[in-house]
């Protein structure tokens, strides 16, 4: 099964290299790396500064290879939807495809120090976050499952980079259906 990232220009490439190495150790998915998409006309708010997450999603499925099973969009620009403030990412519910923006993921969005190790940490969470939902995994009520809801970067912080017992179980139920139906026998 193949996932492929779609960068927006501007992501960096020790960033990208760290996302494709962690989803093909944490899921069943070999990575591919397409050419960064430019955004797309109308993404972008004047007035609130930040891009539409709902629009960055529908011009990416345009771009979704034949052959992807999956595919997630990296931005650094601040995403938005019309009923928040802000997000950190977007997916579709059992859907194909997922955008998530490093802009609030730094420490220094915060007005503290850089820290590389943290702003990675919180990344790759919110990658296997919104991969979840594209699983059809919903919010979990386990405030250290990955998928518990992150309103603020704090529930970001508490959370771990990996399932509760019972999304893992949901999501290897959904694993295996997609196996079956793409025809894939081992990984």
């Amino acid at each position: 099964m193949l996932l492929c990232i779609l960068p927006v220009e501007g992501v960096q490439e020790v960033d990208l290299y760290e996302m494709e190495r962690f989803v093909e150790k944490t899921l069943p998915f070999r990575t591919r790396r397409e050419v960064a998409m430019l955004l797309p006309p109308g993404a972008h708010d004047p007035k609130r500064d930040q891009y539409d997450g709902t629009v960055i999603l529908r011009a990416a499925l345009e771009l979704c290879p034949a052959d992807a099973s999956r595919l997630l969009v990296v931005m650094e620009q601040d995403l938005f939807i019309p009923m928040l403030t802000f997000i950190f990412g977007q997916a579709q519910l059992d859907g194909t495809a997922a955008v998530v923006s490093l802009n609030r993921l730094r420490p220094e969005s915060y007005g503290l120090p850089p820290r590389r190790d943290l702003f990675v940490e919180r990344y790759l969470k919110e990658i296997l976050h919104e991969l979840g939902h594209t699983f059809g995994l919903t919010h979990c009520p386990d405030p250290r499952c990955v998928m518990s809801l992150s309103v603020n970067i704090i529930n970001i912080d508490q959370k771990r980079a990996q399932f509760c017992g019972n999304c893992t179980v949901r999501l290897a139920d959904k694993l295996n259906t997609l196996r079956r139906e793409s025809g894939v026998t081992e990984e």
